[in-house]
């Protein structure tokens, strides 16, 4: 049975059931936030993995979304370039110095002399007595072939290989060319490529003569030992040291010489000297000092070092040295003055013995100096003429 009030709850009602059908409809247009979220993470994971970066877990839901997304591509790796290690060569040599003639030094025509080159071992082998020093191109100047080394060489050494050459005839400027030969008969030489020729440079002008031979003014000269004079000539034997003339002295390669020496024994004791200062010298430009020095025959303990001093103004200098020992082998000095021209000096002949002395017995042969040019005419005496009684 209706009331009056059933008119008006029945429009509620239907008021009610209408808005609850559009609510309905507005509700599933509406995403849902989780949804949403979650989709987000699953396109960046799908990102991530294309671009080759792993994944982190899936975030939790609810967290709040970030405002960028870095996306970081793998590095582009280049290959480092392959360097070869350097590698050592076997036979290769450095120049150290001209220890005789450097380039263009002047030399008499015809005059025989000895150039000598310090050269070190700076490959992975050791130079042995069959390598040699060989002439490969230029001017040979009446020298050998090749020669010998004289012992071994390792590396990191160096050795002094003397050649002996004979000036041509005519003035000019002549060189030429050495390089080192292995025991297989391989050349080397110096340089970057181990393949570069050392060299005899000089140039050929006049004669020569000897200028002063020391032999002949041995006794001009003031010998002594360390601390005492002594006399000249000395006694074969005298403890304190000596010096003798030798006319036709033997060294220790067995030959006599044609020339003469002065055999200098330094004073018996542990590193014995025995010098002679000779009088003042005015030394000219091209002149040399030219000697051969080696131990006498049978003084097989012979162990000495001989030097050339000079002094100036009350100083002295040594000029050069040169060791040697009892091995059958002699050693020839040509030494270049020019250094010098211009100043009267006076030279210092000087023997050492080399720790103990046994037997040092040096000899200096044909000691001199050499000068460029002709030697001064000798005054003729003029005739005294005598009139008739």
């Amino acid at each position: 049975m209706f009331t009056k009030k059933s008119p008006i709850i029945l429009f509620v009602a239907v008021m009610t059931i209408v808005q609850l059908a559009c609510n309905a409809q507005a509700n599933s247009s509406t995403p849902d936030p989780f949804a949403t979220l979650n989709g987000l993470y699953t396109a960046s994971a799908q990102t991530l993995e294309a671009a080759g970066t792993p994944i982190s877990p899936t975030p939790t839901p609810g967290l709040p979304l970030p405002t960028a997304t870095l996306v970081v591509s793998p590095p582009t790796m280049t290959p480092f370039a392959t360097v070869a290690a350097p590698t050592s060569r076997c036979d290769a040599a450095q120049f150290l110095a001209d220890v005789t003639y450097p380039d263009g030094s002047l030399v008499a025509r015809k005059s025989s002399f000895v150039k000598i080159w310090r050269i070190k071992n700076i490959g992975a082998c050791s130079w042995t007595t069959s390598y040699s020093l060989v002439f490969v191109g230029g001017d040979q100047m009446s020298g050998p072939s090749d020669v010998g080394l004289a012992g071994n060489v390792n590396p990191g050494q160096y050795i002094e290989i003397p050649v002996t050459f004979k000036a041509p005839n005519d003035d000019g400027k002549f060189r030429g060319y050495w390089k080192l030969r292995n025991a297989s008969g391989v050349l080397f030489g110096i340089g970057a490529q181990a393949d570069s020729s050392v060299w005899v440079d000089v140039k050929v002008k006049g004669d020569s003569y000897t200028a002063y031979e020391f032999v002949a003014k041995y006794c001009d000269a003031s010998w002594r030992n360390k601390k005492e004079a002594l006399p000249c000539p000395g006694t074969e034997g005298d403890a304190r040291g000596f010096v003798l003339k030798l006319d036709a002295p033997v060294l220790e390669n067995d030959a006599t010489a044609t020339t003469p020496g002065l055999l200098t024994f330094p004073q018996d004791k542990e590193n014995g000297i025995v010098r002679g200062e000779f009088p003042a010298f005015s030394v000219q430009d091209g002149d040399h000092f030219r000697a051969t020095v080696g131990c006498q025959i049978k003084a097989k303990k012979c162990n000495v070092i001989f030097r050339l001093d000079y002094t100036f103004k009350g100083e002295t200098k040594t000029l050069e040295s040169w060791h040697e020992v009892y091995e059958g082998k002699v050693y020839p000095i040509d030494l270049d003055l020019s250094a010098l021209a211009g100043k009267s000096v006076k030279f210092i002949l000087f023997v050492s013995a080399n720790g103990s002395n046994d037997k040092d017995s040096a000899v200096w042969l044909n000691p001199r100096i050499t000068r460029l040019g002709s030697p001064p005419a000798t005054p003729t005496p003029t005739p005294t003429s005598t009139s008739a009684p």
